[in-house]
């Protein structure tokens, strides 16, 4: 996969001319050449130039939310060093067009007294479908504080949020175009698709590809809902998830494209734009809210678990997800949405939330948006601490939501939480574990350290001189080469979490983001080891491992052993795909798709 260690170069060099400015160019050239294979037909950016890639996404031709925030923050970069931000506002007007769903028609139905009716998440996907349990409760009076204050602000039901996974080319042939339900494999254009829905040991391996719209043209006799959930009556509907760390991820692209804009004297440029960011980050907040809209703190067992008023069900974190759906073309219309308990340190965007509560240009309309987006960026500085190793790594995560249904935790962990929210090494995915790659500790870094850069909060600075200090002692340099941690082991619990590198590799986003990382440290503290580090890094990325269009290094993956590893599919169960792939308890990875 070519690995765009562009982002690294740019963010670096700033605006400033030299050696790395041209070298980001050089790669931006690369990049928007069609003949590179970045980017379809439609100008939307694939998650890998390959077809064979096997990650979040289970083919290299589709896209996600999190591609499109960084095609933002690429045009962003691109705007600082040359003054034109048009390409920016046109990045965000694709996101806009392709990723932000028009198939919301059941939205107005929403009563926000009775957001979503419970379902318990299960541990493996043999353990589904996952029954509706309408006994828990989820909800009384004004219990989503967040629908009548988005509704009065922008005059819609509808969300302005990214739903994450798109099939670029169709190739599954679900047709799920803009605005359309199951058009079939004829659609043109990109299909918005859905495939996680079971559980933590659901990695991509054992997933089933699905229609965000489902109105049962294809799968079996209740199309691919009774996979998931079993009910008493099914009927036609819609459902999409947002990545939480996307959307916050283009809010802080906008961020540095208004600065940069103003510096150069642009910012008219991209004022719509940024409005629109602003929206975005306003919906963003169901990203703080527990799953079912339950108190924080202590939550457990589910049905002992009260459902919260107001914002007693905000944990101002940035979760895993969030979600909504509704009928569709249904006599009696009917919609919910949900949050999430869990929160992944890897998540988290202190910047995004500065940017929110403090940027003029970026403030949402929703009435207490500032006032959420304020706690949010200081609850989330709390949780790098308590999650921070003596070391300097930050362990997993918090949940207020054990094993994803309220369940009891392990004794151990009722000692030391965090606003009563319970620590998790491994939150919300267990194959592979969720914080055993290396690569969430600079993605997340990286975040904390351009909002030190912005900002010169010591605590941020205090957070990172321990991180930026671990990363140097663990990265191996040879000559114009180098590894980093692939992956890492942990053991205990906080304040006495441990943490070891258990193995090595080459890996070149995860290297882009360090570099990136230690570079806006250094540049705010004066940390010289730290610079040297980033330059290393950059410049060894470079000499090494460029190619024609791009990044790339040979690795080898132990999980690609697993392309006939079974799917679960319930006994009796039979549906077939748009292309007439039969899928039943017989199913494999490679056999349904």
């Amino acid at each position: 996969m070519k690995v765009l260690a562009i982002f690294a170069m740019a963010l670096v060099a700033g605006v400033n001319a030299g050696t790395y400015t041209d070298r980001f160019l050089e790669q931006y050239k690369k990049i928007k050449s069609s003949s590179s294979g970045y980017f379809s037909s439609d100008g939307v950016p694939y998650h890998s130039v390959e077809t064979l890639i096997v990650e979040a996404p289970d083919q290299g031709h589709e896209t996600t939310s999190e591609a499109y925030s960084y095609y933002v923050w690429l045009e962003a970069m691109y705007g600082a060093i040359e003054g034109d931000f048009s390409s920016f506002n046109s990045a965000w007007e694709s996101m806009e067009k392709y990723t932000i769903p028009t198939l919301q028609n059941a939205n107005s139905e929403y009563d926000a007294s009775k957001p979503a009716t419970y379902i318990a998440e299960m541990d493996d996907p043999s353990e589904y479908p996952s029954a509706i349990d309408s006994s828990i409760p989820v909800g009384k009076c004004s219990q989503d504080p967040l629908a009548d204050e988005l509704k009065s602000a922008y005059g819609t039901s509808d969300f302005y949020s990214m739903h994450w996974l798109l099939d670029v080319d169709n190739v599954y042939g679900f047709g799920n175009v803009q605005g359309q339900c199951e058009a079939g494999s004829s659609a043109s254009g990109p299909s918005l698709y859905n495939n996680y829905q079971r559980g933590p040991q659901e990695s991509v391996w054992r997933t089933i590809p699905q229609p965000t719209c489902d109105q049962f043209k294809y799968g079996g006799t209740n199309g691919f809902l009774d996979l998931f959930v079993q009910d008493s009556d099914y009927s036609h509907q819609y459902k999409y998830t947002a990545a939480p760390d996307a959307d916050a991820r283009a809010v802080q692209a906008a961020y540095w494209a208004n600065v940069w804009a103003t510096e150069k004297g642009s910012q008219g440029s991209i004022s719509q734009t940024l409005t629109k960011a602003a929206k975005m980050g306003d919906y963003l907040r169901y990203s703080l809210f527990d799953k079912y809209f339950k108190k924080i703190g202590n939550c457990y067992p589910a049905s002992g678990c009260a459902a919260a008023s107001g914002k007693d069900s905000a944990h101002y974190l940035i979760s895993w997800y969030f979600a909504w759906g509704g009928s569709y073309n249904a006599q009696y219309e009917w919609s919910w949405r949900i949050g999430d308990g869990a929160s992944h340190f890897g998540y988290q965007n202190p910047l995004a939330a500065y940017a929110l509560a403090n940027d003029a240009s970026l403030k949402p309309k929703g009435s207490t948006a500032v006032d959420d987006w304020t706690k949010s960026l200081q609850r989330q500085l709390e949780l790098y601490e308590y999650l921070q190793t003596d070391t300097g790594p930050f362990a997993g995560g918090v949940t207020n939501s054990w094993k994803g249904r309220y369940a009891e935790p392990d004794s151990d962990l009722l000692n030391d939480t965090f606003y009563g929210m319970f620590y998790d090494w491994e939150p919300v995915y267990h194959d592979p574990p969720s914080n055993r790659w290396y690569g969430m500790q600079p993605w997340s870094a990286d975040r904390l350290a351009q909002y030190y850069y912005a900002t010169g909060d010591s605590k941020a600075q205090s957070i990172l001189k321990k991180w930026a200090d671990w990363v140097d002692g663990v990265i191996q340099f040879s000559g114009d080469d180098f590894q980093i941690p692939s992956n890492l082991g942990w053991s205990g619990d906080p304040p006495n979490v441990q943490v070891t590198v258990t193995s090595y590799a080459r890996d070149l986003g995860a290297a882009a983001a360090t570099a990136r990382t230690l570079a806006y440290y250094a540049a705010k503290s004066g940390d010289s080891t730290a610079k040297s580090t980033a330059k290393k890094l950059l410049d060894a990325i470079y000499t090494t491992y460029k190619d024609d269009i791009g990044f790339s290094v040979e690795e080898e993956r132990d999980d690609y052993n697993r392309f006939n590893e079974k799917v679960y599919v319930p006994s009796g169960w039979t549906g077939t795909y748009p292309n007439g792939d039969v899928i039943d308890s017989s199913a494999t990875f490679l056999g349904i798709r």
